[in-house]
Parts: structure tokens; sequence; C-alpha cells
């Protein structure tokens, strides 16, 4: 059955905590809601007593009926047992509500600080985890962290419970009481056997859960290239055994849970048939009334209930214990991009310098080694080279997306991770090939860097990119809601809205992932138009696709497995004839107006 348990290892971040540690972790998230689990432990005070004072109501009315009438004694117990009820139903209700509260509280608190951890990761963290299982740490293990709460809450009533009984069965025989707690030590030892198999049950459920919510998250995102193959079979045949290993593992724990009780209800109920042959022959030596023998084998049977629960919390309580042992495992997962400073950014000119940067996505096997290159505030610089060569690596060292191993990064003379990381990201924009979009309006996601952008500022921004003649084509103008990811807006129309959104954040340095590698001409040439207006004044960094582009840059850095072998203009570059020409020839060459098919081959000269 190990074929089970496939792909289902803790994730490199995971990490595992000893009980002791998730309960201090956890009992903060409690301490503001005090107040209302007082209020709970009082009613679970009177809700134990109300359910103990039934069976001693009984008891009296047995020994009664031995000096009155049925009648007289009938009354008092009926209205006894109705008040009784009546008041357990009203303590019970008040328990649930604020217990409701303080649970859904807590689980509130937990889930803001899951999401709060999720945007504070570095993007490398994504890279390596996929997002749907984030997701279920966040949403589904932070639901099943309400276990600990709603447990807790069960535990302290059981244990209420238990202690008003267990002083009733020695007020009627210190014999038979005795006898009933030497039970205790075996029904608690057996549950704690069952405690680490529920803890590694229910740790291999959740992850299985998380393998299903990344594959259904992939397949969403990626539904359309999945039917425009003809691919929807595979689709469910890749999930089939993903959720059939769901089904298998939670149909173990499902097990582990439900074998602990019986378990514990057959000791109980070895240990009642004890107590009524002992318990009977006292009652007919005239050791004990009728009447305590009733209540003596009704508190035995309100005594197992909770005791066997509360044997039993400590297996059921792994599963919130596990739920929150992945969640916190989230919120302190270690960063990799790490400041040494919190210093100022101010505005920025844009003047960067990597001196001997080494970088590699695994350390192991370096993009970068040694790397130096400088670019002055307000230069356009264009990044060429084959797949693989390092460009979009050394966008994403800019944008401090990730941590470099060695060397330092400069912007305008000051390292990199000695600034203000929120105050430096703000002046940085990034535009990539594909943009995304978010859920709303065009108006919307232009405004997205900054929030307080008024109308006015919104439609100035859209109207200067590509000279606004796009927004007549959209249904609604600004008003157009753009769908998932944008995905009710072309391709071009996503790039024009990303560059708007680009003139209202006003970044000193741009990072462009050459926007116009997958349009029309004709949207090209508004978003050219868009670019010389977002680029004009500001530190560009641009992985170009387009000879358009390339053409007009201050200077041209080719780049090959990581380093820079060659840079200059573009007209100085295909007169030398080396390594640029060799690029040019595979992805520039035929995008020049004056191109013809098996023609205007450049020489390519010696490195």
């Amino acid at each position: 059955m190990g074929f089970i348990m496939d792909g289902l290892d803790a994730e490199d971040y995971d990490r595992t905590y000893r009980d002791r540690d998730l309960l201090r972790r956890i009992l903060p998230y409690f301490r503001p809601r005090m107040g209302a689990m007082f209020l709970v432990a009082g009613m679970i005070v009177l809700l134990s007593m109300t359910q103990a004072a039934i069976p001693l109501l009984v008891s009296y009315a047995v020994d009664a009926l031995q000096t009155g009438t049925i009648a007289e004694v009938g009354w008092q117990l009926t209205a006894g047992i109705l008040l009784s009820g009546v008041l357990a139903w009203v303590f019970n209700f008040i328990r649930q509500w604020q217990s409701a509260r303080v649970t859904g509280d807590v689980v509130l608190r937990l889930r803001e600080d899951a999401f709060d951890a999720v945007l504070e990761r570095d993007l490398s963290f994504y890279d390596e985890t996929p997002s749907g299982k984030i997701v279920s740490r966040v949403t589904s293990d932070t639901d099943d962290f309400a276990t600990v709460s709603t447990l807790t809450m069960d535990l302290i009533s059981q244990v209420l419970m238990v202690g008003f009984v267990t002083v009733l069965l020695f007020l009627r025989s210190v014999e038979l009481a005795l006898l009933t707690l030497l039970v205790v030590p075996v029904v608690i030892g057996l549950a704690l056997l069952f405690r680490r198999l529920a803890r590694s049950s229910t740790r291999k459920a959740q992850r299985s859960l998380s393998r299903v919510n990344a594959n259904l998250q992939e397949t969403m995102g990626g539904i359309a290239v999945a039917k425009n193959f003809r691919q929807e079979r595979q689709v469910y045949d890749e999930f089939r055994p993903i959720n059939q290993q769901s089904y298998q593992v939670t149909l173990r724990q499902g097990f582990v849970f439900s074998g602990i009780f019986p378990v514990l209800f057959l000791v109980a109920g070895l240990a009642t048939v004890a107590l009524v042959q002992l318990g009977g022959g006292a009652v007919l030596s005239g050791g004990l009334s009728a009447g305590d023998w009733y209540l003596f084998l009704q508190g035995v049977s309100l005594f197992w209930f909770p005791l066997t629960s509360i044997a039993a919390f400590w297996s059921q309580f792994q599963q919130g214990l596990s739920a929150s042992e992945r969640v916190f495992a989230l919120i302190d997962a270690p960063p990799r991009v790490v400041q040494t400073d919190t210093r100022p950014t101010g505005r920025l000119a844009g003047g960067i310098e990597f001196q001997g940067v080494t970088f590699g996505y695994d350390p192991a096997h370096p993009v970068l080694r040694d790397f130096d290159l400088r670019i002055e505030a307000g230069e356009t610089v264009a990044l060429v080279g084959h797949t693989g060569a390092g460009k979009s690596t050394l966008s994403k060292l800019i944008t401090r997306f990730y941590e470099f191993q060695e060397g330092r990064l400069l912007i305008d003379d000051h390292d990199i991770r000695s600034l203000e990381l929120g105050g430096y990201r703000r002046q940085i924009g990034a535009v990539p090939q594909v943009p995304f979009l978010f859920s709303g309006t065009v108006a919307d996601n232009i405004r997205y860097p900054r929030p307080d952008a008024g109308d006015d500022e919104v439609a100035a921004a859209a109207a200067a990119v590509g000279g606004g003649d796009w927004i007549d084509a959209l249904p609604h103008g600004l008003e157009t809601d753009v769908g998932e990811h944008g995905r009710a807006l072309s391709m071009g129309q996503r790039q024009l809205v990303a560059l708007a959104r680009l003139l209202i954040q006003d970044p000193a340095i741009v990072v462009l992932d050459e926007a116009t590698a997958s349009v029309d001409p004709l949207t090209e040439a508004q978003i050219q138009e868009g670019l010389d207006l977002v680029l004009a004044g500001r530190t560009s960094i641009v992985i170009a696709h387009r000879l358009s582009t390339i053409e007009h840059v201050d200077r041209i850095i080719v780049l090959d497995h990581g380093r820079i072998v060659e840079e200059g203009s573009h007209t100085a570059l295909l007169a030398r004839g080396g390594r640029y020409c060799e690029v040019y020839n595979t992805y520039f060459r035929h995008q020049s107006p004056n191109y013809r098919a098996g023609t205007g081959f450049v020489a390519v000269g010696g490195d």
C-alpha cells in the first residue's frame, strides 16, 4: 500500500512542531476572546450541573416511592426534570452561540495571518510550491483548525461532567466508585496509543487534499489549452489517481478515528457489567438502596461517555494540531530575500550596477557567475540572447524577487539589500510579456498601483497610451469588465492597459519583457507609441523580442550563458559582425521591412 502515499511528502518549508509549541502558538489567538470563553466555561459548568441533576432527581424519586405515593412523587419528578431540561437547553444555547463566535474569530485571525504570510513570501517560493497547495493551507487547513477550539470547549465540558459525576459516585458508594476509577488508566492508555496514528493519518489526508486542490487549480488555469487540443480525457485521467489517492488516505484516516470509539466502549461496557453485578449484590444484601443503585448506574453511564470522549480527544485533537502545524509552517517559512537595512529610497535616479554577482535558482548551478554590468540613470538597455542566456534572471534580480548568492547589486550606489523594500518596489515598474489583469474594470486595473488615483488621471493615462484610440474599441470604455485574468480583452488590449497602469505608477526604473511580441502590427504600433512615452526619462531594461524596440535603445547587451559577450548600439554591433549578428539573424532579421526570404543575412565574424 506504499503507493497510496506517493507524492505526499512534506514541502521544503514544512516543519514538525511539538504539541506544546503548537498550543503555545494557538493560545494567543484565543486571548482576545477570553471574556467570551469565560462565559462559555460558566455555561458549561451550569450545563454539567443540570445534566447531573436528572439522575439525582430520579434516584430520590425511587427512594421516595417507599414512603410516599406515586402521585406525590410523580409531579415533583416531572417538574424537576422539566426545569432541568429547560435550563440545560438555555445554557447549551448560550454556550454554542459564544463558542461559534470564538471559533469564527480565531479562524478569521489565523486565516488573515496565513494570507499575510502568502503575500510576504518571495517569488522563488511560488516557483517551488504549487499555488493550489498554498490555497489549501489558507482555506481547508484553517477550517480544520476550528476543530481545536471546538474540541477544547467540548473537553472542558466533559472534564467538568466527569468531576461532578465522580463526586456523586463517591457519595453513594466509595467501593464501587474506586472500582470505576480503576478503568480510567486503561481508557486513557488506549487513547494515547491512537494518538500517533491519528497525527500521521491526518497529516497525510491534508497533504492529499492539497494535491487535489493543486490539480484542480492547474486544470482550471489551463482549461482553454486542454480544450484546444481535445485533451479533456487526459486531464480527467490525471485527476482520477490523485482523487483516488485522496479517497484512500481519507478512508484510512476514517478507520483510525472510528476505530478508537468501539475499543473504548468495549472497555466501558465490560466495566459496567462488573459494576451491575457488584451493585446488585449490594442492594440484595441491604448495603445499598435501590435508589442509590440506580443513581450509581446512571452516574456510571454519565461517567463513561465523557471519559471516552476525553480519551478520544487526543486522537481527534491531532486533526486540528496537524492543520495548525501546516498553517504555522506557511507563516514561519523563512524568507529568501533578506534586507540588511530599511534605508528610505526617496525618488530614485535609477542607476544600476552589478558587481561580481553570482546567482542560481539552484545555488549549485549558477545562471550568473561573477557578473558585472553598469546601467546609467535614464539609460534604456536592451537584453538579447538565446533562451537561457540570463535575460529574465537579470530583471528578477533588479526587481528584488530573488536573492543572489554572491556580489553586490547597487541602486543609485546603495546596496539593494539596504533599501526599504516596499518603497523600492513602488519605484519599479514591470510589464511581463503576458500581462496579468485582475477581475474588475479597465479603470480598476489602470489605477491598481495607486488606488487613490482619480478618474481624470486614469482617463489621461489611458488616452496617452497609443493615442487612446483603443479605448473606443472597448464595449463600455474604461468601465469595461476585463473578466478573469483579463480574458475578455485581446492580448494587445491587455498590454495597453498594462502600459497605462505603468504611467499611473510613474516608476523610476522600468523592466519590460517585450510587450509587442504577440500582437498584430497595428496594435504593435500603438504599443510602441506607448512604450516611447513610458520609457522616456526612465532607466529601462528591455528584454527584446522585436527589432523595432532594439533599433532605438541606447545600448544593447548581448548575453550568453550568463555572460556579457558584446555590447553597443544596433548599428555598431551589426558592423562588428560578432555574436549579435548571430542573434540578429536568428530572431530579428525577418522583422526588417527590407527582408526578403533567402536574402539579407548579415555576415557573422568572430567573437
